[in-house]
């Protein structure tokens, strides 16, 4: 059974920094899609990032420039770098992932993955 487990958010006052993690265990294989998304109070659950086994990543328009992505393939562990964060990056952020995936670049939309982890909370405040 995937399981992935994140850890990382907390709060912070504008212009700070997060760094979320995500660790996953019990993929079939090692080539997947790993995926950040968030949502907002009262809002719609919104792609962040996303990151594929064989590397190639993705970051929304909106946070690129201030939020990174990345992987620890050795431990199985994602990441978002989450720098320059202002009020509007208030939001639970969940880690996604999307197993048996053989290319580099993975799908943006939520239903096209089937485990998630139970979130973690950031607050960004002014």
């Amino acid at each position: 059974q995937v399981m992935l487990v994140e850890s990382g958010g907390g709060s912070v006052q504008a212009g700070g920094s997060l760094k979320l993690s995500c660790t996953v265990s019990g993929a079939p294989d090692r080539y997947y899609c790993m995926a950040w998304f968030r949502q907002a109070p009262g809002g719609e659950l919104e792609g962040v990032a996303t990151i594929a086994s064989p590397g190639g990543t993705t970051v929304a328009a909106s946070m690129k420039g201030r939020f990174t992505v990345s992987k620890d393939n050795a431990k199985n562990t994602l990441y978002l770098q989450m720098n320059s964060l202002e009020p509007e990056d208030t939001a639970m952020y969940y880690c996604a992932v999307r197993t048996r995936w053989y290319i580099s670049t993975c799908p943006g939309d939520m239903s096209s993955y089937a485990y998630w982890g139970q979130g973690t909370q950031v607050t960004v405040s002014s």
